[in-house]
């Protein structure tokens, strides 16, 4: 028998401004979710086609070694059109303001946000920085050069 993964917990925390009153702290929503869900702490009105950065009354110290992605919700951009543009968005770990989100309506119907409405999922990954090793030249591989779809299809 395989040994089964153990699901690693990992302490952030979190300071809760007053705009996030009402709110809920953001939770995993079933037992195996990577992300939990931010929510908007504030109503606003996304036209068509309009990108705007909205609230979640919240500000986060990511533990050194990590950083948390913003992504979006699939049911959000699939049912409404509303999608997040730079995903992931990336919160380092020194940073220490509200996170926002970048919302952008694509689709033609103009779209209301709602207090409290889920609008994008954070998830908290280990973060591996680059150390440049400057060479000559590069190793050759089967691919070499090839650019975009040069795998095929």
């Amino acid at each position: 028998m395989r040994p089964q993964p153990q699901i690693v917990s990992v302490s952030v925390p979190v300071e809760v401004l007053a705009h996030f009153d009402g709110l809920s702290l953001p939770a995993h929503q079933t037992e195996h979710a990577s992300g939990v869900d931010l929510s908007a702490a504030e109503e606003i009105f996304l036209a068509a086609g309009e990108r705007r950065l909205v609230s979640t009354g919240i500000k986060v110290a990511i533990p050194v070694g990590y950083e948390g992605q913003i992504r979006p919700r699939s049911g959000m951009a699939l049912k409404s059109g509303v999608i997040i543009p730079n995903s992931p968005g990336t919160i380092d770990a020194d940073y220490r303001g509200e996170i926002k989100v970048i919302l952008w309506n694509l689709s033609n119907t103009d779209y209301p946000i709602n207090k409290g409405d889920r609008i994008a999922q954070m998830v908290l990954v280990p973060v591996v920085q680059i150390n440049w090793q400057p060479v000559a030249s590069l190793d050759d591989t089967a691919r070499g050069a090839g650019g975009f779809g040069h795998t095929g299809s």
